[in-house]
């Protein structure tokens, strides 16, 4: 290379003129050249200038959110095994988000090595608390909440139009659940009846309380951060989720789907996973800071 030719010359000069003022300014050329080099090799060196490899992962964790069971992942959870993946579906309490966070927890620390945490709707406030585990190696969001450490997330949320679910919210005492109208519309809007209607039956109750909590971490500051947005959500506001997938800077995909893309589009939310698990060669977009 040019480069290298001129640090040589400049090195035999050197070897050949040791007045002072000559080794000083020959030392201070070769300095610069040596610098210009270096940075002109790195730049024409393939790879070198993209971003680092992601962390290889052979398990995942997938946490589901409100109105809903563990078996909603369903889906995603056969093409994920298809892939060879070793996959656990966390059955949240829904009671607190510290029980919902340990109950997360203890599936993570039953992990043999790195893995790439998964949580739709609300369950993106476990994985931003208890993504910073050390198995933890990649975050996935699926149409899901994704606050600040410490961060009011209803207050968030009351910043972006209201979707229309929040109106279908009906209490027992401290139980909540969707109203059959609304998780069909809603929640489920993109679902076959007959299947829509399966999943309201097995929708899990939540407590009052568990709406209460705020997060003490958040986990996408220093975990590679990956986002599904639904664009057509009326559970949680699809602007909402961009503007929650742009402030974290994570790879994005826009799914046109309901709040519930992993049953309607498993094969886009799987490939975004395995993309999250260093399984995929990157095709998306990240979302600019």
């Amino acid at each position: 290379m040019h480069w290298e030719k001129r640090c040589y010359a400049l090195a035999n000069v050197l070897a050949r003129e040791p007045t002072d003022e000559i080794m000083m300014m020959t030392r201070r050329t070769l300095s610069g050249a040596l610098l210009a080099g270096a940075a002109a090799s790195l730049m024409s060196t393939p790879g070198m200038a993209a971003e680092p490899a992601r962390t290889k992962a052979r398990n995942v964790v997938l946490v589901h959110g409100l109105f809903a069971d563990g078996s909603c992942w369903s889906e995603v959870i056969a093409r994920l095994q298809a892939a060879g993946l070793n996959v656990t579906a966390v059955q949240n309490p829904l009671t607190t988000l510290p029980e919902a966070v340990a109950s997360a927890q203890r599936v993570l620390a039953r992990q043999d090595g790195p893995t790439v945490l998964v949580g739709h709707s609300f369950a993106g406030m476990i994985v931003t608390e208890a993504g910073v585990h050390p198995n933890v190696s990649a975050l996935v969001y699926v149409a899901a909440r994704a606050p600040d450490a410490g961060e009011d997330y209803p207050a968030l949320a009351g910043t972006f139009p209201a979707p229309p679910a929040t109106a279908g919210i009906v209490f027992d005492g401290d139980e909540g659940r969707l109203s059959e109208e609304a998780f069909l519309r809603d929640f489920a809007g993109d679902l076959p009846e007959a299947k829509a209607k399966v999943l309201y039956a097995v929708q899990e109750p939540f407590h009052k309380a568990l709406l209460t909590g705020k997060t003490t971490h958040a986990a996408w500051r220093s975990k590679p951060s990956y986002y599904a947005v639904s664009t057509e959500d009326r559970t949680i506001n699809p602007d909402l989720q961009r503007f929650m997938a742009k402030r974290m800077g994570a790879t994005t995909i826009e799914v046109k789907a309901s709040h519930l893309s992993l049953i309607s589009h498993p094969e886009e939310v799987t490939r975004l996973i395995l993309e999250a698990a260093g399984q995929q060669t990157k095709r998306r977009r990240k979302s600019p800071t």
